[in-house]
């Protein structure tokens, strides 16, 4: 085996760490030159980002004012009317939506009626019926058509009708109401009266996004479509001229008269029973 020189080998160990510290340096000088240049591109990419950033920003609310516009201008000459037609037990509300002659066919729109706990909607005449009207109607609860008055609470609605016609935008929208049978009376009232609130007036285009900076308007979510899939926001429109409720009545039953009305009925049921029993005593039935 070969043995190197104490000398050389003294040599080799002295100038290791010489190296080492020499490579250090070198590769800290160049960490420092370049460690500058690192931190400007750094800058210059955020700056790059920022700006793009704030420039899709401005382009992104030019185009909703673009679409939104037109919207807020719409709400001034909405207006929203009710109507009560038939007579009885079975009435139809009618519901009137004048729009703006601006409105374009992108527009959607809702009508939410919150009805008294006084009358129902029967489900399966909506159902048969849904191919001879233009809107669609979703529920929010079951509905029970037997429950008297005084046993149930009210329900929401909600109708989406369909933009079809010439301008000026004409919506009627014809719904079919029954009345629940009320509690008898103790104190002799032979009605009871039922108040139709005007329904909400809600409008969306599918274009404006953000809808803001819309006073005195309010902004609510509710479902999309009668499909009740999803949830959208809504422009719920404070028409200028509010409507008071439409008041109609229903008969109710007198409970002062139940011991009269029992006991002529068990009289008349008594004399029949007697005049027929005679009859076919006479005839020998």
């Amino acid at each position: 085996m070969m043995h190197l020189p104490r000398i050389y080998e003294r040599g080799l160990k002295d100038s290791f760490p010489q190296t080492i510290k020499q490579e250090g340096q070198v590769a800290f000088a160049s960490l420092t030159k370049t460690f500058p240049i690192t931190i400007l591109m750094y800058i210059v990419l955020f700056s790059m980002v920022t700006c793009l950033s704030t420039c899709y920003c401005l382009i992104d609310d030019g185009e909703n004012e673009k679409h939104c516009g037109p919207l807020k201008q719409w709400f001034e000459s909405t207006s929203v009317s009710v109507e009560i037609g038939k007579k009885g037990f079975h009435r139809e509300v009618v519901t009137t939506v004048e729009l703006s002659p601006d409105v374009v066919a992108e527009v959607n729109v809702l009508l939410i009626y919150r009805w008294p706990r006084g009358v129902y909607l029967d489900p399966y005449q909506l159902a048969a019926e849904s191919d001879q009207r233009d809107w669609q109607i979703l529920l929010n609860s079951d509905i029970d058509l037997e429950v008297p008055a005084h046993k149930t609470s009210g329900f929401v609605t909600y109708v989406y009708p369909t933009l079809d016609g010439p301008s000026p935008r004409l919506l009627k929208v014809t719904i079919p109401i029954h009345g629940r049978y009320s509690e008898p009376s103790f104190i002799g009232k032979t009605f009871t009266s039922v108040n139709i609130e005007p329904p909400e007036l809600l409008l969306r285009t599918e274009k404006c996004m953000q809808l803001n900076n819309l006073d005195p308007h309010n902004v609510m979510d509710a479902p999309c479509t009668a499909d009740n899939s999803s949830t959208c926001s809504w422009v719920k429109i404070q028409c200028q001229q509010e409507h008071a409720p439409v008041s109609f009545q229903f008969p109710v039953g007198d409970r002062t008269l139940v011991m009269p009305v029992c006991g002529g009925t068990l009289l008349v049921t008594v004399i029949c029973c007697v005049a027929l029993s005679k009859y076919m005593w006479k005839h020998h039935i």
